[in-house]
Order: C-alpha cells, then structure tokens, then sequence
C-alpha cells in the first residue's frame, strides 16, 4: 500500500507538472494518467473507465448540444443585443453586468450547466463589439464556481456536505443557508475581475463574424460578387405559356442570358389545409407550374424580354442574402486547387452544373468579378467560384478535396439557415431545462438530455451529425480521464494520511488552525480532481476533525463546500475551466497567473467569514 500510496503521488506531481508545460495536449496528459494508474495496479480497468460513465460527463456532452441551439437559432445574439442595450457604450458596465447576470443564472443551476448555456451568448457579445472572448471566458468560469455557493442546489458540494451532516445525526442546510457566504464570493469575485481584466487575462485575437479569408458573411459574398442587381424574384401566372414545360425544352441561358437558379412553389398535394411552402433548385428536368416563384439571375433588360415573351410578373422580395440563402439552399465561394483537372477548361466542358449539382453565380478571377457567359471562360489556377445549391450538395462538394476547396464553413451555414426563426423555441428549451433542474423533477443529467433531445427534434440544431459535431470532445476526454483519480488517492490511503495529518501538524493551534488546514487542502486538491469528487473526500475528514476537537462541524463542512468551489488555478480544475479553456484558447499558466492570487484573497476572506457566519 506504501509502494501505490507513492506512485499515486508521483504520477499527480508528473501530471501536474505536464498541464504546467503545455508541451501535450491537456487531454492526452489525462488519458496518461489514467493509464498509469491502471498499469500501475492502483486503479483497475473498471475504475479507471468509470469517469466515462460518470453523469457530469454525459451532461456537458448534451450541453454543447443545447448550447449549439441556442447559437445557431440566433438567440445567443438576442440576448447578447439585450445585454449591450441595458450596457450601453460601458465596456466596464457590460463586464460587470455579464457577471451578475452569470452569477444570478448560476444560483439555480450547476455552474457546468450555467457556463454552458452563457458560452454561446458570451462569445456572441465578443463578436459584437469586436473583442477578444478570451477577456470574458475565465470570468464566465470563476463566476459560475463563485454562484455554486449562493443556494444549495447550485453546486455538488453544498449538497455532499448537507447530506454529511445528516448521515451523522445533525440538521441539514436549508435552501438559503449558505447564501450569506455565497454574497460574499460573488462580490469579491466581481471587484477582484473587474480589477485584473486588462492586465493578467489574456489579450487574445479579436473576433469577427467574417474575415478576408473566410468570407463567412453571405451578404459579403454577394456584395463581392456584385450580385445585387441581378437578382430576381418572379412569379409565373396561371395563364403563362412557361406552365407545364421543362427548362430544357425552354433553352433560357441561351436564349436570354438568364439563369434560373431556385423555384419556390406551393404544395398540392392532400387535403392541403395548411399548405408548406418549399424550394428546389432548378435543372433541366424541372417542369414549371402555375404560380411558382422562380429566382432568377441576369441584366433587367434581358429579363424584361423574357417577362414579356412569358407574360411574367416581378415579385417584390428579400434582400440578395435571403434571395440565396434559405433553410434548404444556400451559396458558397470554392477555389480551384493547384493541381485541378479544371484549370484550363470551361464550366460547359467539365459539366461543373451536372456533376456537383449547383449553379455558378460568378466568377472572382483575382479581384474581377465575371458574371456573363461563364460558361464559355476558361478556369485558371486561383480563380474562385461562387456556387448556389442545396446545402447537402454544398456539403458534398466540400468534400471534393482533389479539384476545388470550399471556403468558409458551409456546415455551419447550413445549421445556421435550418435554425433560424427558431429562437424561441429554443428559449423555450432553454427554460424548461433549468425549470426541470431548479424543482429537480428528474436527475440534473436526465433534464440536460431532454433538452438536448427537444433541440435536435424541433430543428434548433440540424440533425444528429450536426449535434455530434458541437460536442467538444477534448473537454469529455478530459474530464471524463481525470474523474478517478479521485478514486485512486482514496484506495491508496491518501485522504486518511490527510485527514490525520491536519489535526496533528494543527490541531494545537486550535479550531481556526484547523479549519485553515481543511479549507487550505480541500482548495489544493480541488485543482486536480472534480469538486464533487473533492467534496465526496473531504467532507467525512472535515466532520471528523470537528467532532476530534470537539466544535461544530458547520463551519468546517461549509468550508469543505466553498474550497471545493474554489477551483481556479489549473483547467482541470472544473469542468467549467475545461469548458472554456479550449473555446478561448488558453494555456495552463493563464489559470495559474489569474487563479493563484484570487485564491490567496478568497481564502483570508474566508477565514474570516465562515466563522463569523457560522461560528465554532
């Protein structure tokens, strides 16, 4: 036990040690880990795969998937505009707003669920103002561990400690009780923040909804792409001779230059009570019917001649982006790869419309737009493409690696159109969730599942691939590896040597001694495992130091709960560090370098508050 005991420290120093590094990715240092405690003997395989299974791991895994919901819908960005509305022009007072409002959220909820669901609106904010969302994410994380302590259902550990006390015959914290302690970290969590947010966080990048390169912005493209006034919404009378006739036989692009690139149409289909409006692209076989809307790229003039010949009425319609872009299709830019088979042939040649299934608005032939006769140009090498499509055949070029790339995330695009106008059925699912949680009606993991269930069936997240995609499977790995290491410090006898060790090395110095020890161990520890785990292996020492120097075990217990909360310093930490460590792009030493002081400060603040609060 000796030997295990050992190599259980060992292998937490070297871990510790490569987090500090960052020479390998944080994931792979924890699946290290674990597997050295599993060769070692220390954990067996059941052991060590048991984090996988652990709940908290399968709900931040369905948290990324309501919190892609609330992304793509567009609801983060409302709420985001609301909030840069009651801030104002105050970068200050929107910092301190995004804080309360997280601390608020988390007082009822688990600050895993409240970061999860205030990532996506927090990062929407930094796009809106230009910043960088490395200067709100660490704050979103410390404040979502400081809101764990204002109720009782907001944290793992208030509640491991409450049941503590009434597994040994003492009365359970009620609702609000350690509320005043809970006050008393936010504030100081808020003013410390506020004080370091331009000189120990991170600058980082600035973000931006598009960039040169990317183009992500679809109005972008089609103001590049000089779009605007060739676009065309026009609708087909009962009485027009184009009702019933395939494109092909029509010979339009021939004939007048024009390129029908989508048909709206109604359906007829059944007892058409509620008749569902849909659109496909238009190809050769595509037969016209009676009051379609055909979208229609070209000059005015010639399709003024083809109105007239058809007897054809122009509708008035969207904006360009929304003429393109709609649930079902949508317009991408690709580029020609060095060694294409394209370079030097024409659009009609390589029966690019035939083969990929999309049209070719223009062409960006290094920084000239061609609009007309594309078909007869000859591609060269840099040439971009602006293409119009179904998305999935969109999605599908994209994987068409060897003659073009596509630019930008077309993906993305996509889940973004299929969402739209589903805002509020989100915030309905949003709500409902942290209804489910705050009545605990079913197990917190169960309510996170039925959320992210109900975004996946409404249409708020695109489907099942688009749902597997949001999830950020570092942060799983990594919790899910670093979970039994808690297990491990308990089968080798680590937290007895602990528990033993505090009341020798301080028992003399008297209760606060202590309650220092506790507080000051529980803290530590908390940086390397989870602060439910923590809590689980604390709190049995704190009650048995109370009663061995006979005091009230309230204080130490709270204090278990709060330095189980405290979890700053490493990214590992918390779950919430790990969740925001990848989305803004930090390293180890930044936790370490904004963490380490703030817990210093909390924990002289807390010396003196918890026994003030609850007294020996």
């Amino acid at each position: 036990m000796a030997v295990q005991l050992t190599l259980t420290f060992i292998i937490l120093g070297i871990t510790i040690v490569l987090f500090m590094t960052n020479k390998l990715r944080a994931d792979l240092v924890a699946m290290l880990a674990l597997l050295s405690f599993v060769l070692t003997g220390i954990l067996s395989p059941a052991e060590a795969l048991s984090g996988f299974s652990n709940s908290v791991v399968i709900m931040i895994a369905a948290l990324f998937i309501i919190g892609a919901g609330i992304f793509r819908t567009g609801l983060a960005q409302m709420a985001g505009t609301l909030l840069l509305r009651y801030s104002g022009d105050s970068e200050k007072r929107l910092f301190i707003l995004l804080l309360v409002i997280v601390a608020s959220v988390g007082a009822f909820m688990s600050n895993t669920g409240t970061v999860a669901l205030m990532l996506p609106i927090v990062i929407s904010i930094a796009i809106s103002i230009n910043s960088s969302p490395t200067k709100y994410l660490i704050p979103l994380s410390y404040m979502a561990s400081f809101s764990g302590l204002l109720t009782l259902i907001a944290s793992p550990p208030n509640l491991i400690i409450s049941q503590q006390l009434v597994d040994n015959g003492f009365e359970r914290l009620s609702f609000f009780q350690i509320t005043p302690i809970g006050i008393i970290g936010v504030i100081v969590g808020i003013i410390y923040l506020y004080a370091v947010r331009n000189t120990l966080l991170p600058k980082g990048k600035k973000s931006s909804s598009s960039s040169d390169h990317q183009k992500l912005s679809i109005k972008q493209l089609v103001s590049d792409y000089q779009l605007g006034d060739n676009l065309f919404q026009v609708k087909v009378p009962v009485e027009s001779d184009l009702v019933g006739k395939r494109l092909a036989q029509l010979k339009i692009p021939a004939t007048y230059q024009l390129c029908i690139l989508k048909i709206s149409r109604k359906s007829t289909e059944g007892l058409n009570l509620l008749p569902m409006t849909y659109q496909e692209m238009a190809g050769p076989t595509t037969v016209i019917q009676a009051k379609d809307l055909l979208y229609i790229q070209g000059s005015g003039v010639n399709l003024q001649r083809f109105m007239d010949d058809y007897e054809l009425q122009v509708e008035d319609g969207e904006s360009e982006a929304g003429q393109l872009v709609s649930k079902q299709m949508g317009i991408a830019e690709v580029l020609l790869t060095p060694h294409s088979s394209f370079i030097n042939e024409t659009l009609r040649s390589i029966s690019f419309r035939e083969k990929y299934n999309v049209n070719i608005l223009g062409i960006n032939r290094q920084g000239e737009y061609v609009a007309k006769d594309m078909s007869k140009q000859k591609l060269k090498f840099g040439d971009a493409l602006l293409v119009q499509g179904s998305w999935d055949s969109i999605e599908m070029l994209a994987k068409e690696t060897r003659n073009v790339v596509v630019i930008g995330q077309p993906k993305e695009h996509a889940s973004m159109a299929a969402a739209s106008g589903k805002a509020a059925i989100a915030g309905i699912i949003m709500l409902l969730v942290v209804g489910l949680m705050v009545l605990e009606v079913f197990p917190a993991v169960i309510s996170v599942l039925i959320g992210a269930a109900l975004m996946i069936l409404t249409g708020c997240v695109r489907n099942m691939d688009d749902a597997y995609g949001q999830i950020n499977w570092e942060s799983i790995i990594l919790i899910g590896a670093m979970l039994p290491m808690a297990t491990a410090l308990e089968n080798t006898g680590g937290m007895q040597l602990l528990s033993e060790g505090i009341i020798q090395v301080l028992g003399g110095v008297g209760p606060l001694g202590v309650l220092a020890g506790i507080f000051f161990l529980t803290m530590l520890f908390g940086q390397f495992i989870s602060n439910t785990a923590t809590a689980v292996l604390f709190a049995p020492i704190g009650l048995s130091a109370a009663i061995s120097i006979g005091v009230s075990p309230y204080p130490f217990l709270i204090a278990v709960a709060v330095g189980a909360s405290m979890a700053f310093s490493t990214p590992v930490a918390s779950p919430t560090n790990a969740l925001v460590m990848t989305a803004g792009n930090y390293q180890f030493k930044d936790f370490v370098k904004i963490g380490v002081p703030l817990q210093f400060i909390m924990f002289i603040v807390m010396m003196i508050a918890i026994p003030l609060l609850f007294p020996f």
